[in-house]
């Protein structure tokens, strides 16, 4: 059990799993895979699809539907009852179907995003899917990783793990190799052991896997908690909420209708509760909050097609309203295909060409570099792994003849400091020819400050005044080219020790390397896009404030006017001095990951929608705080991941753009299907209203509108949500969050456009009641109402004239009317639907022209409207 595992020597652990430090063979680790299963947590129990099915009939509207059922089969018609709960069932089919497809598409996400972890395998290190570690396995665990199995540690670097997943505590937990003696340790003292889901917040380690999937810590905490459902989104509860005020009204007016009914037409009772009943099925949009989900997950479906995975549906909508996107420099905006440039050393600026390994400065510049990094690449294949700055470095060595894997074996690592933020430097420690060196890099501000001699060829002098002048004036020189620098320098240490950070000082100085990471052409073109939607891009980065500022010019983020920032600047600016300063800050050079957090606060005062990008693990909570945090899917962190609603899974700038513009998309196509819902849907309160106050027939059966609500709340309806982003979604500002998506505008839209279609629905019914025939009345309204809201669909697909818009670019709309037409045609013609649907005997050919003529004209109307305004813009 893994408990024991603390007790144990490493070499015992090794023993009891049957596996050595170069780690198991991919033949082993197959059959333990097959043994233990995969490493997963099990889910809970699913819902059965008998109880997806029959929740399909907790709803208001099902209620009101069944005792519309009821009515009518006591009132002897029974045919409209057996069609009412044909449709109740084979609404609850669709549904389930829905829901079991939403759960699919909802694991393949999860699948997308799911964490990886490097092992060894035949003595290889390798990145694998961390669901296919398998006890046994031997994991280098670095920092920003997730730890994804438990473990006993082997190796052990100034590793130090946030457990407070487990243990409830937010320090970080130094971890040691020692043995714990003890009987009983509770979990968080288990020193030498790693558990899975805690977080490596510094250094690294190599770790035997003791336990995978449910008999982790994790696991049997997982095994206790019961599934959690998933909330719905802001969206979807306000649509909700406007849902079940609607019925509350419109069940009031019903009882007023119902009244009416009875004691002024004299209608009896049955027929006025079959007339409010009516009233209710034409008014409740039922398929409304359905329609939103399935438009969120198709946009999620495109948006994970397009390298955005959404990992939380509320991103969707929030993406719509981003104003500001505070970017990473480094793999972002740029290609995060570092490559040497220029080297500084012995007083001189080279090439990289130009290296010479004969002079001793410049060969120990490249030990340096080489030594004190973490990265691997492989000419055969060319794949790298590590850090992209490191990568370059190795293939600088590559290029002399340098292997870096044959470098570090010959000098091993003794100890070692790892990098991180604060500190921004790094240091290993090596047996140089018997002395004990350690060599680091960093920042050069970071190194020089430290820093008290200077190698040349003349051996160490001194670094006086005017030589940190000459390495300051050539840093400035480089960083204003964009050029990363990097700078090295070495220390011989008395004796073979662990390093502590105060060994960090009195450094010989080495020199600079230069490296350049381009922009990438596609970020040049998102930037101006952003812009031009009314989004400020910012840029933030660990660079020099010259280097940062050289790029961002390079991307068009940086203008004249504009003001970069050094983090120490930003320390020592009050809030009230970053308020003012804000709207004119385009570059964040030297910060550190918690100065984020500060700069999203600042605009989220201003009512700003902000997105920010991170791939540490101390860019967590910037990346939590952040109404849209985007971690980075190639080099970000599993920490950073889990903290993001988005992950980019190309790592690139231009997908982030392009995700606000689906964002729009997507929130502009529900505010369209809507508007088409109900509009539908008031054209058939007006058409009720009007024959109750006017003591009319009823317009409508129940079984009329079920067919109508089916029909066209559905297919027109998933048509508009599948319609295209257009290239004027960039043309206009971001949209107020605080705006409700039923405002003032679009619920006038809906108004006169449901009237347009009431009316020409009560002219169809008025000519099929000149000789008192209340079915063929019916009949013709019925046929009228179903058409034009099928032709109402082409209106609503968006703001432009369909001349614009083109049929050709959303398919699906003309296949939702191409169907809904041949559904309306069979039940208006085909023998044994006629009866099911209450058809009129008299209706034929001549009055299907008349319903297409009519039905047709709100359409005309209003796309009439739309071309007048496109001509006035034009103008």
């Amino acid at each position: 059990m893994t408990q024991d595992y603390f007790r144990k020597t490493a070499a015992e652990a090794l023993r009891a799993q049957n596996t050595s430090e170069q780690g198991l063979s991919a033949q082993e680790a197959a059959q333990r895979l097959q043994t233990y299963g995969k490493n997963k947590l099990s889910e809970g129990k699913k819902k059965s699809i008998v109880r997806i099915f029959a929740e399909q009939f907790r709803d208001l509207m099902v209620c009101i539907l069944m005792i519309a059922a009821i009515i009518s089969a006591c009132s002897g018609n029974v045919e409209s009852t057996i069609v009412i709960f044909a449709v109740l069932i084979l609404n609850a089919v669709l549904g389930t179907v829905q829901y079991v497809k939403a759960e699919k598409s909802l694991e393949s996400l999860k699948a997308m995003a799911s964490p990886t972890a490097k092992v060894l395998r035949d003595g290889v290190r390798v990145e694998i899917d961390s669901a296919l570690v398998v006890p046994g396995d031997i994991v280098l665990l670095e920092a920003g990783d997730m730890v994804t199995a438990d473990g006993r540690i082997l190796e052990n670097f100034s590793l130090k793990v946030n457990e407070s997943s487990l243990t409830g505590e937010s320090e970080g937990v130094d971890k040691q190799i020692d043995v714990i003696d003890a009987e009983q340790v509770a979990l968080g003292d288990q020193k030498n052991m790693v558990f899975s889901g805690s977080l490596v917040t510094y250094g690294r380690a190599s770790v035997l896997v003791t336990a995978t999937g449910m008999h982790t810590e994790l696991g049997k905490i997982a095994a206790l908690m019961n599934q959690t459902q998933q909330r719905k989104t802001p969206l979807q509860e306000s649509l909700d909420a406007f849902s079940a005020k609607l019925a509350i009204g419109i069940l009031i007016i019903c009882a007023g209708v119902f009244a009416l009914s009875v004691f002024r037409t004299g209608m009896g009772i049955l027929d006025s509760l079959m007339f409010a009943v009516a009233l209710a099925v034409a008014a409740i949009p039922e398929a409304l909050s359905s329609i939103v989900t399935i438009v969120l997950a198709m946009g999620t479906q495109k948006m994970a097609r397009q390298n955005a995975i959404i990992k939380d549906l509320k991103a969707v909508e929030s993406l719509g309203s981003v104003s500001v996107i505070c970017s990473d420099k480094t793999g972002t905006l740029t290609q995060n295909k570092m490559t040497p440039q220029t080297l500084y050393a012995d007083g001189q600026v080279i090439a990289k060409e130009q290296l010479e390994l004969s002079n001793p400065v410049q060969r120990m510049l490249l030990k340096a570099a080489l030594l004190a990094s973490d990265a691997t690449h492989d000419e055969d294949t060319g794949d790298s792994i590590g850090d992209p700055t490191e990568v370059a470095l190795v293939m600088l060595g590559e290029q002399f003849g340098v292997i870096e894997e044959a470098y570090r074996e010959q000098h091993p690592r003794l100890s070692e400091l790892a990098f991180d933020s604060d500190r921004k430097r790094m240091s290993t420690l090596h047996d140089i020819d018997g002395v004990p060196t350690m060599f680091t890099k960093g920042a050069i501000d970071s190194l020089l400050n430290r820093s008290t001699h200077v190698l040349t060829s003349r051996g160490c002098v001194a670094l006086t005044p005017q030589l940190r002048e000459q390495i300051v004036r050539v840093n400035t020189q480089m960083s204003e080219q964009g050029l990363r620098v990097l700078a090295f320098a070495y220390r011989e240490l008395d004796t073979d020790r662990q390093l502590e950070l105060e060994d960090e000082c009195s450094f010989t100085f080495l020199g600079l390397i230069s490296m350049i990471d381009p922009p990438r052409p596609e970020a040049i073109q998102a930037v101006a896009d952003a812009k031009r939607g009314g989004i400020k891009t910012v840029m933030i980065t660990g660079d020099h404030k010259i280097t940062a500022t050289a790029i961002a010019r390079q991307l068009g983020i940086f203008a004249d006017g504009d003001i970069a920032v050094s983090g120490v600047e930003l320390e020592q600016m009050t809030d009230a001095e970053l308020d003012r300063q804000l709207p004119h800050i385009s570059v964040y050079a030297r910060v550190s990951p918690e100065h984020k957090i500060r700069i999203v606060h600042a605009w989220q005062r201003r009512g700003s929608i902000v997105s920010m990008t991170g791939d540490g693990v101390n860019d967590a909570p910037a990346l939590k705080q952040a109404d849209i945090g985007v971690a980075m899917g190639i080099t970000g962190t599993e920490v950073s991941k889990d903290a993001a609603s988005m992950i980019l899974t190309d790592d690139n700038f231009a997908t982030i753009v392009k995700a606000v513009v689906n964002g729009r998309s997507v929130y502009e196509n529900i505010r369209n299907a809507i508007r088409f819902l109900l509009s539908g849907n008031t054209a058939g309160i007006f058409c009720v209203l009007y024959a109750s106050l006017l003591a009319l027939p009823v317009p409508f059966q129940p079984v009329h509108l079920l067919f109508i609500n089916l029909l066209t709340d559905s297919l027109p309806a998933i048509a508009i949500g599948m319609e295209p982003a257009r290239r004027g979604l960039l043309n206009r500002a971001p949209r107020d969050p605080k705006q409700p998506i039923l405002n003032r505008a679009l619920l006038c839209n809906i108004g006169w456009q449901g009237l347009l279609i009431a009316v020409v629905t009560m002219a169809a019914f008025y000519l099929g009641y000149q000789q008192h025939d209340a079915a063929l009345a019916s009949t013709m309204a019925f046929s009228t109402l179903t058409l034009a809201r099928l032709f109402h669909g082409f209106n609503c697909r968006g703001e432009a004239s369909i001349f614009r818009l083109k049929f050709s670019t959303n398919p699906y709309s003309n296949l939702a009317f191409a169907a809904g037409a041949l559904l309306l045609l069979a039940v208006l013609f085909v023998p044994g639907l006629k009866q099911l649907f209450l058809v009129s005997p008299q209706f034929g050919i001549s009055q299907l022209g008349i319903i297409t003529a009519l039905a047709v004209v709100p359409t005309l109307i209003i796309q009439t409207i739309k071309l007048i305004a496109e001509k006035r813009q034009s103008a």
